[in-house]
């Protein structure tokens, strides 16, 4: 889709699609409100802006629209991006996918939430090495770097929407 082409659509269209790269209506409907934008890269700094004003329940609430990492991806989250961005973890072994389910429990009961990575482009054994690196987080650490990695991953989404 072209920039011009989003910055027309009819507000509710346009909102619709932000919030399939990133199901957090607290950012999507204030993104959507700062159109038209005159690039990608304004609209991804405005993206950053909504991000830093979203409460704690609010981005735990955006997580609702991302599959843990090595979990077989369902019709409920955007499959299209997810499958793409977790294509190094689909082909891993079992033993891989079994750490992840493993992992993943252990995060939640830790953290409270889901564990988020920008996984696109990136092995397995990154992830799972990621993942038991961040356990090591305090629950502040771990707050500054899930909103770093979903503005990450929602950046990345917009990018390849005006690809």
């Amino acid at each position: 889709m072209r920039l011009e082409t989003f910055n027309a659509l009819p507000e509710r269209d346009a909102e619709t699609l932000l919030h399939d790269c990133c199901s957090s209506y607290d950012w999507s409907e204030p993104v959507t409100a700062g159109r038209p934008y005159p690039s990608v890269d304004a609209l991804i700094a405005q993206g950053d802006v909504e991000f830093a004003m979203l409460t704690d329940d609010q981005v735990t609430d955006a997580l609702h629209g991302h599959p843990r990492i090595g979990e077989r991806l369902t019709d409920h989250v955007s499959p299209a991006w997810s499958q793409q961005e977790q294509a190094g973890v689909v082909t891993a072994d079992a033993e891989i996918r079994e750490a992840f389910k493993k992992g993943n429990f252990e995060y939640e009961v830790r953290f409270g939430h889901a564990f988020l990575v920008c996984a696109d482009g990136r092995s397995a054994e990154e992830l799972l090495a990621v993942l038991r690196e961040r356990m090591r987080n305090d629950p502040a650490t771990e707050s500054r770097v899930l909103r770093a990695e979903l503005s990450r991953i929602t950046a990345l989404r917009l990018r390849r929407l005006f690809e």
